[in-house]
């Protein structure tokens, strides 16, 4: 097993580079990138970095010169021999070529397209813009690219010792958090702590530290990368970006409002009706559902990403009793600032009523809260989204208005189409 903090003390960013393939990324992002290869390929997108957590002056702690070479490293990346044949010869959810071979002979010969940085003030303007399934797939490695160089700047006033004792803690936190969570029975636990996490070395060892500690109730790793080398499922299915691009992209407020059943029809189609979950919280997850055509209440389940999530729990079980469908055998992922006495607090009660899961990410790969002084390794909370397309800008509502994105107009337009009255604020942690 390899010794971080021994690591982190002799390192030199060429030997471990953050982000070392283009398969560093989640397995969603994959899934959305084939499906608007497919369908989308020339739509013009633009994406940028958002800093939610504005106290982090990023531009001050980070290097420029250091996020350049970082972000030129991306883009010299291609699918080796080894990545290619594991996503054209594995079996993904019970289905063999889930990559097709168009798809796969366009994403071997990708090479990630230019990025635009620029410093303002104390922070970074990151922005990608380019046909969207080139710079979707920049998403994830530019927000663990900014995450780590944070930790980085951290750890290089840190001591040799002090790294051993540092990591000492952190490890034997995650090693109890484990072992509480060992207690609930028929739990199932993925990480999706890739995007936010605090190093790549650092996400590996969580997941090798759930596989022993949980066993079978660990499901599995949204990252893919991982995912190849330590023989684990890859988990995710669709992500807010295409919702948001759709919507984006809808001519009239008849067409905005079909435009998140217009996405599922199109991914049930792709993957002829495998991988059906529900993501309702783009526009609001009350309006979405009251809407919905009764074919999405015969699909698998809902992932709840923001917003209060037993809140959201009933809602989705309601729904589903209104449709004629027995929540009990429906699924529900909680995916929104988990942390192990959230995740206990929400299988306790909901078990029994329906199936959960849970995607536990930044605090299960990026927790280092109260182990520096300062909290200067506190994670925060950096996105990079699709902010427009076709030169008309995305919106994002969330079931938390604090997560809402666009111009203010657009915000307003699109609250009047689908229905959005008032929302209950919640702190954004992660």
């Amino acid at each position: 097993m390899v010794d971080i903090a021994a690591r982190v003390w002799n390192h030199r960013w060429k030997i471990d580079p953050i982000v070392r393939s283009l398969i560093d990324t989640d397995f969603y992002k994959l899934l959305m990138c084939q499906s608007v290869f497919r369908r989308s390929p020339r739509t013009q997108v633009t994406f940028s970095l958002i800093n939610r957590s504005t106290h982090i002056p990023l531009a001050t702690l980070v290097d420029e010169g250091e996020l350049r070479e970082q972000l030129d490293h991306v883009r010299s990346l291609s699918l080796t021999r080894g990545e290619s044949t594991w996503m054209r010869g594995n079996t993904f959810y019970g289905k063999r070529q889930m990559f097709t071979p168009a798809f796969m002979d366009w994403f071997e010969n990708l090479r990630l397209p230019p990025y635009h940085l620029e410093r303002v003030g104390d922070q970074y303007e990151l922005t990608f813009e380019g046909p969207w399934p080139e710079v979707m797939l920049w998403e994830i490695p530019a927000l663990a690219i900014l995450m780590e160089l944070r930790s980085r700047a951290v750890l290089e006033t840190m001591g040799k010792f002090e790294l051993q004792v540092l990591y000492a803690r952190a490890m034997t936190k995650l090693w109890e958090k484990i072992e509480r969570l060992r207690a609930l029975d028929d739990l199932r636990i993925a990480d999706f702590g890739t995007r936010r996490r605090h190093s790549f070395l650092w996400q590996d060892w969580c997941v090798q530290a759930m596989q022993e500690g949980l066993g079978q109730a660990f499901t599995g790793t949204s990252n893919c990368l991982i995912a190849k080398n330590r023989d684990l499922e890859a988990i995710g299915t669709n992500a807010h970006e295409l919702p948001m691009v759709y919507a984006a992209l809808a001519e009239g407020d008849t067409a905005l409002a079909r435009a998140p059943y217009d996405v599922l029809s199109d991914w049930h189609e792709e993957h002829d009706g495998n991988l059906r979950i529900i993501l309702p919280d783009t526009y609001g997850t009350e309006g979405f559902l009251q809407n919905a055509p009764d074919w999405l209440a015969g699909w698998t389940g809902i992932r709840i990403d923001s917003g209060d999530p037993a809140t959201g729990a009933e809602t989705a079980i309601r729904w589903w009793q209104s449709r004629g469908e027995d929540p009990r055998e429906k699924l529900i992922i909680f995916s929104d600032g988990l942390d192990e006495a959230k995740i206990a607090e929400l299988h306790r009660q909901f078990a029994g009523r329906t199936r959960v899961s849970f995607g536990w990410g930044t605090l299960l790969t990026n927790d280092f809260r109260g182990l520096t002084s300062g909290d200067a390794l506190a994670p925060f909370s950096l996105v990079c989204k699709a902010v427009a397309a076709e030169g008309r800008p995305t919106v994002k509502l969330s079931d938390n208005p604090r997560k809402a994105m666009g111009p203010e107009a657009e915000v307003e337009r699109y609250k009047r189409v689908f229905g959005v009255g008032e929302q209950a604020e919640m702190e954004v942690v992660v």
